[in-house]
């Protein structure tokens, strides 16, 4: 408990609530677009369910990049103006998570792929494990690149 308020302390807390609102919104429209990408392309190409994981979360985080950016700018962060700049930011926020899951979901799906009772539901487990790692990662981001202004990291209300 110590370890988080220290994390937390420089966040005011009326923020950090909206973050998280925002955040369940964006984690269950974002895994739910994973999930319907995945269902597509894998009925699309049955054999590589591994590679159309992967396509599937590039293809997803797409959609998701803006729904979220949406959700931060308007809810959490309340910023004013510098949309384009702000949006280009968000998307700096996700490329290294994006390059990370596109590589680690391939290897995470033949892996979780060889437990007999999950086999058919390795690619949306692999999606959720690392939906999980990009929420953690993503405040800190958001906050210090995408909607930092003046200096300052995200306006506060």
């Amino acid at each position: 408990m110590h370890l988080i308020r220290r994390l937390t302390k420089h966040i005011p807390p009326d923020q950090l609530v909206r973050y998280l609102v925002v955040g369940v919104w964006n984690s269950a429209f974002g895994y739910g677009c994973f999930f319907a990408f995945t269902k597509l392309f894998v009925h699309l190409v049955p054999t590589q369910p591994s590679l159309m994981a992967s396509a599937s979360l590039v293809a997803a985080t797409f959609v998701n990049v803006t729904v979220s950016f949406f959700g931060y700018k308007l809810f959490v962060f309340r910023t004013k103006g510098n949309t384009f700049r702000e949006y280009r930011r968000s998307f700096l926020v996700y490329l290294p998570v994006l390059g990370v899951g596109a590589v680690a979901i391939a290897p995470l799906t033949s892996l979780i792929g060889h437990i007999d009772r999950v086999h058919a539901w390795a690619p949306y487990i692999a999606g959720a494990i690392l939906q999980i790692i990009t929420v953690m990662v993503s405040f800190f981001g958001h906050k210090h690149v995408s909607f930092k202004q003046g200096g300052r990291s995200g306006v506060y209300p």
